[in-house]
């Protein structure tokens, strides 16, 4: 059986995202996560554990404990 760290409860997973930990729900899937911190899905591009997932796998694409995602967005400007 997995030990739940400091910050974690039960039915949580521990994932980095852009080098700082964070628990979420378990059985989270990437729509949801962009869902969670309020981000623009057509403006971002996500990187699970060393691989840029599409964004039509967003949905089917669950998080499991450990993950490691880098979430960039896209700025416009001139």
């Amino acid at each position: 059986m997995a030990q739940l760290n400091a910050q974690q409860s039960p039915g949580e997973i521990v994932v980095t995202i852009n080098s700082q930990e964070r628990s979420l729900p378990a059985e989270m899937n990437l729509t949801q996560l962009i869902e969670v911190l309020k981000l623009e899905p057509r403006y971002l591009a996500i990187e699970l554990n060393g691989q840029v997932i599409s964004r039509k796998l967003h949905a089917t694409t669950r998080l499991t404990e450990g993950d490691v995602l880098e979430v960039v967005t896209l700025v416009g400007g001139g």
